[in-house]
């Protein structure tokens, strides 16, 4: 079997910021708390005495058999800095109704815009409004609507 399970973002503060994408992106609570430490943790990740605390969120658009938004801290953490013409995983997409309304709502909950809202026609006529933004401990976000 293939199946996408999650993606993992390692926060500053997890609790923040499972609060603002469970704010911003409708994410929910699926009671899948992680508090993570021994020998077994030690050798996976590589830490001596890793400890990893947080939670699982279900992506909005998804029922019970769904990939999850992984947000976890460590007890110690190496600095990072994310751009988004940078190698690795770039951003996050999220479709929403209404781009500059949840956008709106972003900027409200701490986070921040990056680059201009912009309207757009691609080749196969379908119009699109993106924007690029970043939750409030830098991760980028994409919001895109459809029509």
């Amino acid at each position: 079997m293939f199946r996408y399970v999650h993606t993992n973002i390692i926060a500053k503060d997890h609790q923040k910021l499972i609060h603002f994408y469970k704010e911003v992106f409708h994410c929910k609570s699926i009671g899948e708390t992680r508090n993570l430490r021994g020998e077994w943790l030690d050798r996976l990740t590589g830490i001596h005495g890793a400890h990893i605390t947080g939670e699982h969120l279900c992506l909005p658009g998804y029922g019970t058999d769904h990939p999850t938004l992984e947000i976890f801290s460590y007890d110690t953490m190496e600095d990072s800095n994310s751009r988004i013409n940078g190698c690795g995983i770039a951003h996050l997409a999220f479709e929403v109704d209404d781009v500059e309304e949840t956008l709106q709502i972003l900027l409200e909950k701490g986070g921040s815009q990056i680059g201009e809202l912009v309207k757009t026609t691609y080749e196969n006529g379908k119009k699109a409004v993106i924007v690029y933004a970043a939750d409030p401990e830098g991760n980028i976000i994409e919001l895109q609507s459809w029509s």
